[in-house]
């Protein structure tokens, strides 16, 4: 395992910390998705009311095609967090995911800290595992906790080389990972969900990805949270800090991401992440070939303050989905991922 000394529980407060009070956003590099516009309808021939946020992924119905994209677990504030943000995903009726469950699986009294069906018992819920402690002697039966823990239908690998390659004692045997995620595919029994988490998916990775049998690919690109911020701010050294910060703006774009993966994958459900600031932007990523857009940053300071505030900020976001719909005259989430009014700039 990581030869990093700080504990599982310190590691995850000061992730919670770093983006809570320090700015830990892309700095140049944009989510792409100011370079889209969509095409505005005058007649949409529809009524507002009749305009539909429902869809299904791995056979769960959601009523908005919205994701609360992973962040924390495995001390005891992100158990209050996850709460929040599970208690508005079951009032709103849209997925959220976890974040990374090797602390509860390492240190079963962190468990806890990830479980939310009491009060989200309907939501689609990810569990959620680093892809890299595949090589360092996790199986499919660490995989299989992660899920049965919190009673997840389905699991995310999520990928993070840039980000462990930055930071003290981080993961950095990558050779020979896509035969340990293939594995996990064929003999998990639930969906595998594979992310990145700020730097984007290649159309190559894409194609391996699906080659090895995942259910999902989330884009997860750059223009939002920047891990590499995170680890500078976590540095212990002057010489860590600036590796880190080197890499503060790198990766792929969200929107440039998707489109890419779209491409090499045509038929796979593809989540986007990484600086969506509202619903408008949600409608482009749909529009450009997603099937579920996610939210991180904004959830987490909107779960800080209160359960009411982040329900309040969830429908928000769908309102602003719903008119962006309206205004082309996409009566569903079908009719928006097949518009022709989208361009891009």
């Amino acid at each position: 395992m990581s030869p990093d000394d700080t504990t599982h529980e310190t590691r995850k407060l000061e992730h919670l910390r770093i983006n809570l009070h320090e700015n830990v956003q892309a700095r140049q590099t944009t989510s792409g998705l100011e370079r889209y516009r969509l095409i505005h309808q005058a007649l949409p021939d529809l009524n507002l009311k009749d305009v539909s946020l429902a869809t299904t992924i791995f056979g769960k119905p959601l009523r908005a095609p919205l994701l609360i994209s992973s962040m924390t677990g495995g001390a005891h504030e992100a158990e209050r967090i996850n709460l929040t943000l599970a208690t508005a995903a079951q009032a709103t009726g849209i997925a959220m995911g976890l974040g990374s469950q090797r602390a509860g699986i390492q240190d079963k009294s962190l468990a806890y800290t990830y479980q939310v069906r009491r009060v989200a018992p309907d939501i689609l819920l990810l569990a959620n595992l680093g892809a890299i402690q595949l090589n360092y002697a996790y199986s499919v039966d660490q995989c299989r906790r992660a899920v049965e823990m919190i009673r997840a239908d389905a699991l995310i690998l999520h990928l993070n080389s840039i980000q462990e390659a930055v930071q003290s004692g981080g993961n950095t045997s990558w050779k020979g990972l896509l035969k340990q995620i293939e594995k996990v595919c064929a003999a998990l029994g639930a969906p595998v969900v594979v992310k990145e988490v700020g730097f984007g998916i290649s159309a190559d990775v894409a194609r391996q990805l699906a080659s090895a049998g995942v259910a999902a690919i989330d884009v997860a690109g750059a223009g939002g949270t920047s891990w590499a911020a995170v680890e500078a701010y976590r540095a212990p050294s002057a010489f860590l800090r600036e590796l880190a910060e080197a890499f503060w703006d790198w990766g792929i774009p969200t929107a440039d991401s998707l489109e890419r993966v779209r491409r090499a994958v045509p038929s796979m459900p593809l989540i986007a992440s990484g600086g969506i600031k509202d619903g408008v932007d949600a409608a482009k990523c749909i529009a450009l070939g997603a099937s579920l857009v996610g939210f991180a940053a904004p959830m987490l300071k909107l779960a800080d303050r209160s359960v009411e505030d982040t329900i309040d900020g969830i429908k928000l976001i769908e309102e602003q989905l719903r008119i962006a719909m309206f205004g082309i005259g996409a009566e569903n989430v079908d009719a928006l991922r097949n518009t022709k009014h989208l361009e891009k700039l």
